[in-house]
Parts: structure tokens; C-alpha cells; sequence
């Protein structure tokens, strides 16, 4: 394990010196692919990314991966490394927030009319990202919990390495559902939203950003950190669904 952490770390080495190497929730893709870019036009800094699921994104910046930035999908994942002292002092923002959908294929005749229609013989397969440990697989059980049918749908629950697995899945027509952010429902052309868990009835959903304290290019860091929750950015983030928080 440890050997693939490492192997995985030096994949996103940067290829220049003057890039910035940020590691990122894999929720965040599209809405960073197009906010990097038009920083980079803007700015002439150039910006890599590394996307992936939270829970292994901070265990590689843990165990000492190259990075100058962490955008996690959850509040937990930046507090573990906050405590071992890992973030730059006063970066850490809270600036994101998400709900999450149930989505079938594209073209099912699967009808869910409320969250309790997971439970019925018609969907025998559910995949949700690792309830474990990853953000959006949390966040789903922590869901399905408050409403009485974690311990009912466990047996047919299929985990997946992140929330885009999870997607790809449903995507694909290996899994009757699944649950994943309404951000990355509204990016897929294969899948249908069956239902929408609104924010007040689902868990708190939170990205924090922080630039980590081992960063060879502070300002730098500090500088697209700031760009990441100004207007131009967050209309991008707002675009693609995802909810600003004050």
C-alpha cells in the first residue's frame, strides 16, 4: 500500500518548477479543468491537478506526496491534517457546499417516488462511493441512516473507489442506482436524477481549501487559493451546481 501511495505521488510530480500542484476531490473536476485553465490564461501561472477521492488524497499528502494545495470534499479529511500540523497557518476556507441525487441510467424503468423505494426488490444493485471513508459514500450513509434503511439496502450496496466511480457504474448500466453529489448527475448525458435529496434533509456537505504548509511556493499558493472563492471562480463552481457558502 504504501509503495502505491508513493508510486501515485509521483505521478503528479510537476514537470516545471513554476507549477502549482494541487490536489482535489474528485467531485471537483470539470468545475477545476475550466477555473485552472482560466486562471493559468489569466494569470500565465501554470496549475496541475491531481484528482481522487479525499480520504486517499490526504493519506498521500501524509505520507509526504508533493503538493501545494488540498481541496477536500469533507471537513474531516482537512481536520486530520490540520491537527498533524500540515496546512499554512490561515488558509484554511470553507467555501463550498453540495447535496446529493440518486441516479439510475439513462432510459430506466426504474420509478423511485421517495428515498423508501431503494429498498424494493427492483433495485438490486446501489453503488455509492466507499461509505468508509470516502466524502461522498459518507455522506450517503449518513443519509440513508437518518431515514431508517442503511441496515436494509447494506447487502446490495456495491462500494466504489470515489464518487465518479459511482457514476461510471450507474453510467454503464452495472448498477440499477446510485448515489452521488447532484454536482456530477448534472454533468453525465447517461444517467437520470430519480431523486434529489434537498440540503435540508440531507448531511451538511463541505469543501474546505487550504494550502499545505510543506509548499515550495507560498504566494503562489496563496494567490490561487484567493482566485478559488473569487466571483469569476465561483461562477463557475455556481454553474455547475454547486452551492456557494458564505
Amino acid at each position: 500500500m504504501l509503495l502505491a501511495l508513493v508510486l501515485a505521488a509521483a505521478a503528479v510530480l510537476p514537470a516545471r518548477a513554476d507549477e502549482l500542484v494541487v490536489f482535489a476531490a474528485a467531485s471537483l473536476t470539470d468545475a477545476l479543468q475550466e477555473i485552472g485553465a482560466d486562471y493559468e490564461r489569466t494569470t500565465g501561472q501554470p496549475v496541475v491537478f491531481n484528482f481522487g477521492a479525499s480520504n486517499l488524497l490526504a493519506r498521500q499528502i501524509r505520507e509526504g506526496a508533493p503538493a501545494d494545495l488540498f481541496l477536500s470534499a469533507d471537513e474531516a479529511k482537512m481536520d486530520e491534517l490540520e491537527k498533524r500540523g500540515l496546512l499554512l497557518e490561515g488558509t484554511r476556507r470553507s467555501a463550498l457546499s453540495n447535496t446529493l441525487a440518486v441516479v439510475v441510467p439513462k432510459g430506466s424503468t426504474l420509478h423511485l417516488r421517495a428515498a423508501a423505494d431503494l429498498a424494493s426488490p427492483a433495485v438490486r444493485t446501489l453503488v455509492i462511493a466507499e461509505p468508509s471513508a470516502v466524502p461522498a459514500g459518507i455522506y450517503a450513509r449518513q443519509w440513508l441512516r437518518s431515514l431508517g434503511l442503511w441496515s436494509k439496502l447494506i447487502d446490495r450496496t456495491v462500494p466504489t473507489e470515489n464518487v465518479r466511480g459511482a457514476l461510471a457504474a450507474v453510467e454503464a448500466g452495472n448498477a440499477d442506482a446510485g448515489i452521488v453529489y447532484r454536482t456530477d448527475a448534472g454533468i453525465s448525458q447517461n444517467v437520470e436524477v430519480a431523486l434529489e435529496v434537498p440540503a435540508a434533509e440531507g448531511p451538511r456537505i463541505s469543501y474546505p481549501f487550504a494550502v499545505l504548509r510543506r509548499t515550495g511556493a507560498p504566494e503562489a499558493a496563496r494567490g490561487f487559493l484567493a482566485y478559488l472563492v473569487s466571483p469569476p471562480a465561483l461562477d463557475v463552481f455556481r454553474k455547475l451546481g454547486f452551492l456557494i457558502q458564505p
